[in-house]
């Protein structure tokens, strides 16, 4: 039997992001500076940050005026209270407020801290900025799936990823925010074990596990590599979405 082998390259020389920027050319120059040439099956896994910064998710926080509640809530947190407004405004609710963190349900369903938006790699040399998480990042995914498939002839799969922090554990690990062209969540229910046993509750969060694999080559600092080629996912082919990875609330057990 052959041995099971997934290989992760970072492309290699992706210029800074500015709104408007096509994704898909960066992908496809960062691909041909790699020598690499894209194949069904392989994936494309593209950081946040960028996303977001070529659809204008970039704020000056001076354009914001925070609301009686941002003010009242950044005196808790110890945060500007411009930022606050933004966080507010991308949240369905805040669950949790302590100095340096709010944790919300964000408008997408999700839970994180300071509703995804982060003030780390943006220049703010003339003001200071925030970005904010794309507007749908499944839609981003299947539309960028689509234009590479397009420009190469290759059916990839393509996930968009952040870092994130998780209730019961320290430190962050990558985690899709938008999947196109594989199944995000895999049920394995059913499937024997190696004595035959059949499975009763395993689910396996694929695509957060390859995310969590890319975030390793990309780096969380200055590395400026953003943009990871994936090839040897073990994955059924399927249609799914980042939304299959979000908890029902009735299942929740940290709410």
């Amino acid at each position: 039997m052959k041995p099971s082998q997934l290989t992760l390259t970072a492309l290699p020389g992706v210029p800074l992001v500015a709104a408007g920027d096509d994704l898909a050319g960066l992908v496809t120059d960062g691909l041909a500076r790699a020598e690499i040439r894209l194949e069904a099956g392989d994936a494309i896994v593209l950081a946040q940050k960028i996303v977001s910064k070529s659809e204008g998710r970039t704020i000056a926080l001076s354009s914001v005026t925070p609301s009686a509640r941002a003010v009242e809530l950044a005196g808790i947190v110890q945060k500007d209270p411009r930022l606050v407004e933004l966080i507010l405004s991308e949240s369905k609710t805040v669950l949790r407020a302590r100095p340096g963190v709010i944790v919300v349900e964000h408008r997408s369903g999700a839970v994180m801290a300071n509703a995804g938006i982060d003030q780390s790699n943006i220049d703010q040399h003339e003001t200071e900025h925030a970005l904010l998480l794309p507007r749908d990042p499944d839609a981003t995914a299947a539309a960028l799936r689509d234009a590479l498939r397009a420009r190469t002839g290759a059916d990839a799969v393509v996930l968009i990823i952040d870092s994130i922090g998780r209730a019961w554990r320290n430190g962050t690990v990558g985690q899709a925010l938008g999947v196109s062209g594989m199944p995000a969540l895999l049920d394995l229910r059913g499937q024997p074990d190696l004595f035959g046993r059949n499975l009763r509750t395993s689910e396996l969060g694929l695509a957060d596990e390859l995310a969590a694999a890319a975030s390793l080559v990309m780096g969380q600092a200055g590395e400026g590599t953003p943009i990871v080629h994936a090839r040897g996912i073990p994955y059924a082919r399927r249609e799914g979405c980042a939304q299959e990875l979000i908890r029902p609330h009735e299942t929740d057990l940290f709410r």
